[in-house]
């Protein structure tokens, strides 16, 4: 069983006991930078830092991090953001990063996770695809495990890393004292808590939940050679559970406040992915009704069982919660309390969006101008591109962007695909090639990614409604939400409207509501959400351009199709000769 997952039931009321300022500090571990931010206790962020940190590409699809490059930014930027105020308005801490692996050896020291002497390389990135193998080895097994990660595993998941390790690195796998989840490495690090985030283990290690109990399944990592850490009694990856929000340990260690300027004892929370920390800051917030939006006020009844949480940036989750489990093939979960308590998680993906955008822009030829023009001007190059793409509608007497890609068709799984195909083989595909080299190639491209994406989350809402999920609005956070044409394009292709909340930053939000909870000021994570996540603006689709994105997603579904059909040529499969 995990423990404390029950959860708190005491209210403090606004003003804590003093009659004083009350603060929480939400942290975020993303892919490129760990960010702070200073929150008040009704959701204003009012502080916030941010510092890059180190990624390192030594093959293809391999990526890896320093975990004290890591902790190093995390004080940092903890510091920064407390700085002009006293430790004791601090309520508490929480944490968020990405699901990456962190290795450390039987002395807590960082532990090489590859086969060269650079041990502080030590993290595996969550997008590392190293284990490709591994996790096709473990889908075979078909055992019932995968039932909770949409019937495949993806090779960004932890066991098919586990697996890797120990077939790749044997000398290294016999001195391997702790695999954490990088969510749970932080609040390790702030605490000394050995303790283990009920959100990572569920979703990332196939840890075992039914509402009324939980447990790993040892079957699956005997089966797959990995009896040692069954033997341990699981004690290299988890023994104790706790639910998000509950309070770590004894709270902020001697050494981490000394580091942080913080006080010994401050609540620290049990942490959560990132991108669950997005859906807890944005599935609270209010949708804004005025007298010129009168058409968003039946938004604010919508259950949230019926809001679909986007966390848009490197990558792309796509959340929504039920109250009974609903299997969704080549969606992962259900998860029960992975985000929100007492109701079951399903996430979707996309492994490469933000970071798919930067590398269409960063592989062509134009790259130079838009790059050093969006500089001078001091605006993102996105906005630059969009600027663009309005000028050549108008001087094509188009009524829509959108129009611009008509000849022009991308199916964007470079990284393979995470949903709802569950095939990280897949590749990206373009159809509409010219010689063009020009700004104006460029921009076409860019928006024909940008709409690739957003079909490819059509087509996991579409896999989700199939199963049995309602979904009336979609709420989205992260990165993108700064780019207004990417916002509009999602309301205009998934036919719904679209929520994007006041808050600066969701996922900064979403931490620091774990920390309210976990200081006691709330008494749970609904009531920290209802209170803290504020307002948003609600964008519409736009009804003239439905017709028009009907026969690109046509298009999308046949390119997924065709390439599909090449892979059964190419390996020899007639029939696939037969259908051309």
């Amino acid at each position: 069983m995990y423990e404390n997952v029950e959860l708190k039931v005491d209210l403090i009321v606004d003003g804590d006991m003093m009659g004083g300022r009350r603060y929480y500090v939400g942290v975020d571990v993303g892919t490129y930078s760990v960010r702070a931010a200073l929150v008040a206790a009704n959701g204003r962020l009012e502080a916030t830092s941010a510092k890059a940190i180190s990624v390192w590409e030594p093959s293809v699809d391999v990526y890896e991090q320093s975990s004290d490059e890591i902790w190093s930014a995390v004080c940092k930027v903890v510091k920064d953001v407390t700085q002009d105020i006293s430790p004791s308005e601090v309520r508490g801490l929480g944490f968020d990063a990405t699901c990456s692996m962190v290795l450390l050896d039987k002395n807590f020291k960082p532990a090489a996770a590859n086969d060269g002497e650079i041990s502080d390389h030590n993290v595996i990135l969550w997008m590392d695809h190293r284990a490709l193998d591994q996790a096709k080895r473990i889908n075979e097994t078909n055992h019932r495990v995968l039932r909770n990660v949409g019937g495949t595993i993806s090779p960004e998941m932890q066991l098919p890393k586990l697996l890797w390790l120990k077939q790749n690195l044997p000398n290294h796998w016999k001195n391997y004292g702790h695999f954490f989840d990088l969510p749970d490495f932080l609040t390790w690090k702030a605490t000394g808590s050995l303790s283990r985030s009920l959100c990572s283990l569920v979703c990332k290690w196939t840890y075992q939940t039914d509402g009324e109990s939980a447990a790993w399944d040892p079957t699956i990592f005997t089966q797959l050679g990995l009896d040692d850490l069954v033997d341990e009694d699981f004690f290299k990856i988890g023994q104790k559970v706790m639910a998000p929000s509950c309070a770590c340990g004894e709270g902020l260690s001697t050494e981490a406040a000394e580091l942080m300027g913080l006080t010994a004892g401050t609540p620290v929370a049990s942490s959560i992915i990132d991108a669950h920390a997005g859906g807890i800051g944005t599935l609270g917030c209010r949708p804004k009704v005025t007298e010129t939006t009168l058409e968003a006020l039946p938004l604010a009844s919508v259950s949230i069982t019926s809001k679909l949480a986007l966390i848009c940036g490197t990558s792309t989750c796509h959340m929504i919660v039920s109250e009974k489990p609903i299997f969704v093939k080549g969606v992962w979960g259900p998860y029960f309390s992975a985000m929100v308590p007492h109701l079951w998680l399903n996430e979707g993906g996309q492994s490469a969006t933000g970071k798919l955008l930067d590398h269409i822009i960063e592989c062509h030829p134009a790259k130079g101008w838009v790059t050093s023009e969006a500089e001078s001007r001091e605006i993102h190059v996105y906005s630059l591109l969009n600027e663009v793409l309005e000028f050549m509608a108008k001087r094509e007497n188009l009524r829509s962007v959108s129009l611009l890609s008509s000849a022009y068709h991308v199916w964007p799984d470079y990284h393979g695909n995470r949903s709802p195909l569950a095939n990280p083989s897949l590749r990206g595909m373009i159809s509409g090639l010219s010689l063009s080299s020009d700004t104006d190639d460029l921009a076409i491209k860019y928006l024909a990614t940008m709409q690739a994406l957003i079909y490819g989350t059509r087509h996991i809402i579409e896999s989700m409604k199939t199963a049995g999920h309602s979904i009336d609005v979609v709420y989205i956070c992260g990165g993108l939400v700064k780019n207004e044409l990417f916002v509009q394009l999602n309301a205009d292709i998934l036919g719904l409207p679209v929520v994007i909340p006041d808050t600066k930053d969701c996922v900064l939000l979403g931490s620091a509501i774990l920390a309210a909870c976990a200081s006691d000021d709330f008494a749970d994570i609904k009531e920290a959400m209802a209170a803290m996540s504020g307002c948003g603006k609600v964008l519409f689709p736009k009804v003239e351009d439905k017709e028009y994105h009907q026969r690109k997603y046509k298009v999308f579904l046949n390119m997924m199709s065709h390439q599909q059909l090449y892979g059964d040529i190419m390996s020899g499969k007639t029939e696939g000769v037969e259908k051309l």
